[in-house]
């Protein structure tokens, strides 16, 4: 999969996606990733064994689909940025790691097999902004019906950098990996099992990335 980006400057960049991570329990603050995996616990998924950690995920699930097709009610989204490696440079955009919350209580590596991980449409050069990252906010919204409601709100001061993931992967960071970096606390009592998602990382001049689709629920299986 070829994934094209606009740079702040209005040129595009394409990146040929060979290889994805997905990162998780990846918060700077300690009470933050308890949060998250008391929120997953309610759902009845187990803690992981490592904190931060980290799932392989196969390169053909990366894209930018206007319709993410699912096979039950029970799966949502989640707002993070995406490093995205290009044979030069390091790009930073938007992402949606949806998830299989059903199949999640058996496994994380499995649900995250089972829906895609969803990219911006504009990137930054990481060379450019690593000394403001932690002013870029980060917030998703969610869509029942005609109801758009805010659903995560924060920044990326919240997550750990992506300096960090560079340093700890080394030599795994080559062209054509995609990172995503972990997710922010939802909002309590705002149903995540929606029609639709939408998130937005936006710079400190209100340059934004956004990711956008709707959800449709396939017919049964024939069981």
């Amino acid at each position: 999969m070829t994934m094209r980006f606009t740079l702040p400057d209005g040129s595009e960049r394409a990146v040929t996606v060979r290889y994805a991570l997905n990162a998780g329990y990846a918060g700077r603050d300690t009470a933050q990733v308890q949060h998250h995996v008391d929120e997953l616990a309610q759902l009845g998924v187990p803690a992981p064994r490592r904190i931060p950690t980290l799932y392989p995920l196969s390169a053909s699930l990366v894209g930018r689909p206007e319709v993410v097709q699912v096979a039950h009610a029970k799966t949502s989204g989640e707002a993070e940025w995406a490093l995205v490696v290009g044979e030069d440079d390091v790009l930073l955009t938007a992402a949606c790691d949806h998830t299989d919350r059903a199949l999640e209580v058996h496994g994380v590596a499995w649900s995250k097999q089972s829906a895609p991980d969803l990219l911006g449409d504009v990137a930054w050069p990481l060379r450019e902004i690593e000394d403001e990252l932690d002013r870029f906010t980060l917030k998703a919204w969610v869509r029942h019906g005609d109801v758009e409601t805010l659903i995560q709100d924060g920044t990326l001061a919240q997550l750990l950098p992506p300096s960090y993931w560079i340093e700890e992967l080394g030599e795994r960071i080559v062209p054509g990996t995609v990172l995503l970096s972990g997710t922010i606390p939802m909002i309590p009592g705002v149903d995540q099992f929606a029609d639709a998602w939408r998130v937005e990382l936006t710079d400190p001049r209100g340059l934004s990335s956004r990711v956008v689709y709707s959800i449709e629920q396939l017919a049964p299986a024939w069981d």
